[in-house]
């Protein structure tokens, strides 16, 4: 939303800086615990205040003088996030008092010439105004007692950021709205309606107005963030050698010849067994929520290390999820390869996802930028297939030409198809209309499956399969 004035909430570790953010933006985004440095990327997401729209960006907790790598990632990144803001809000702890780095802070803030907004946060109760007046030392004029956990205080501070936004021209709109995108599901037309001229003009574009929410999964150290930057063609998600450097799933929007994208860059998933900090559980049940948001989900598999048991394991989130999969083996140029080494690679995949048959395989290097134009058409022609419609006349033109004599059921009455309708997309649904109740036998639906890839395509994208009897 690059229209929109921008609020960058700033603090150092452990003052609330994400509970305001989740606060302004109304729901989860971030996470929130009480570990340090549990935020580190900078994360986005649309705000509206009294008719007024605008954006906030959520950064790590800051401290200027600390060169650990992390540290220093997360101070570059909440860098970027302040050049882009037009409004600063510093947070700090009413409890804890003026620390030496709120005062570092404060300077660093004030030298930018931005308007800067102090959020004295964790002041629940009137008692505890009186703990305002120390906060003068930091030399910000404007100062608010704000609860963010209980969203005392918030109002005023949001009155007086954004007293300067713009009113929309429609009253602003709901970021909660945002979040409850509508998936691009029509109901079943169990009747076999038959193909409209909206239906038809759909199917000439299929993603016409819409944006692709793409979702990178994998092991930690896969190279998620380094694919997200390279697309991005910035440093929008911190990379470093440690495993479980990302813990919140961020977001970022691009666009490519005409057709818009929204990357998802999601913490790395790994055995629970595995995780020990709070955060770092946290941060892997976010990423199976946040694979929920997306059309089309990249697996990456470190070609290095092979597929692994875990590959497959979240590879069957990603299946069971109903997203479309691409499956993305990453650091290819880092092997050695001889005649045979692209299939006997793939071969190892298939005999380990078979449940992800459909999905094809890239191999990239996302490091060097190698074969990621190949990655995008995938990304477009698997996105397409999940939002193809197949006409009911066309399907039952289709059903008329199908060999059912090869396929298998259970021994007694013959399975018999009177016709087929698609009930929705993403993913393609399709309602069987036969003799029998129930589901369909399992190799029946499988076979009728084949055969309608092999017909339309459904490149990447699982298909559903719902039966009815018809009387």
């Amino acid at each position: 939303m690059p229209n929109l004035p921008r609020v960058a909430i700033i603090g150092r570790p452990n003052v609330g800086e994400s509970t305001l953010f989740n606060r302004i933006c109304g729901h989860r985004r971030a996470l929130v615990g009480d570990e340090p440095g549990m935020t580190r990327d900078r994360l986005y997401a649309p705000a509206e205040w009294m008719g007024k729209s605008f954006e906030v960006i959520d950064t790590g907790g800051m401290v200027p003088a600390d060169q650990d790598l992390i540290v220093s990632e997360i101070l570059r990144q909440a860098r970027v996030a302040i050049e882009e803001a037009a409004q600063l809000v510093l947070v700090v702890d009413a409890r804890a008092g003026i620390l030496p780095l709120d005062e570092e802070l404060a300077q660093l803030l004030r030298r930018t010439g931005k308007p800067l907004t102090l959020a004295v946060n964790k002041v629940d109760m009137p008692q505890h105004e009186a703990l305002m007046e120390e906060f003068r030392r930091l030399g910000v004029r404007n100062r608010f007692p704000i609860s963010a956990e209980h969203g005392l205080g918030v109002d005023s501070l949001l009155d007086f950021v954004t007293k300067h936004f713009p009113v929309d021209e429609l009253g602003g709109i709901d970021p909660r709205d945002s979040r409850r995108r509508k998936r691009d599901v029509v109901p079943e037309r169990v009747e076999g309606v038959a193909e409209s001229e909206d239906e038809a003009a759909e199917n000439m574009n299929p993603l016409a107005g819409k944006v692709v929410n793409v979702a990178i999964i994998g092991r930690p150290n896969v190279g998620k963030s380094t694919l997200l930057n390279r697309l991005m063609n910035e440093d929008r998600s911190i990379v470093t050698p440690i495993p479980g450097t990302t813990r919140d799933a961020v977001d970022a929007e691009f666009e490519r010849d005409g057709q818009r994208f929204r990357l998802i860059d999601t913490a790395g998933i790994r055995r629970k067994g595995k995780t020990e900090l709070h955060a770092e559980k946290l941060s892997v049940m976010q990423a199976r929520k946040h694979l929920e948001r997306a059309d089309v989900a990249l697996l990456l598999i470190d070609a290095v290390e092979g597929v692994t048991a875990m590959d497959a394991h979240i590879g069957g989130y990603a299946h069971e999820s109903g997203r479309s999969v691409i499956i993305v083996v990453n650091k290819w140029d880092a092997i050695q390869k001889g005649p045979t080494t692209n299939e006997e690679f793939t071969d190892t995949i298939r005999q380990r996802m078979k449940y992800l048959g459909y999905a094809p395989i890239v191999f990239i290097s996302a490091q060097k930028g190698l074969r990621l134009g190949k990655l995008m058409e995938m990304i477009i022609q698997v996105a397409t297939s999940r939002f193809y419609r197949v006409s009911t006349s066309e399907m039952n033109r289709f059903l008329k030409e199908v060999d059912f004599e090869r396929s298998t059921s259970p021994a007694g009455r013959p399975m018999r198809i009177y016709y087929m309708t698609q009930g929705g997309v993403a993913p393609p649904t399709f309602v069987v209309f036969s003799n029998r109740p129930g589901k369909l036998h399992f190799s029946f639906e499988r076979f009728l499956e084949n055969r309608i890839r092999e017909r339309f395509g459904f490149h990447g994208t699982p298909i559903v399969m719902k039966s009815r009897q018809s009387k």
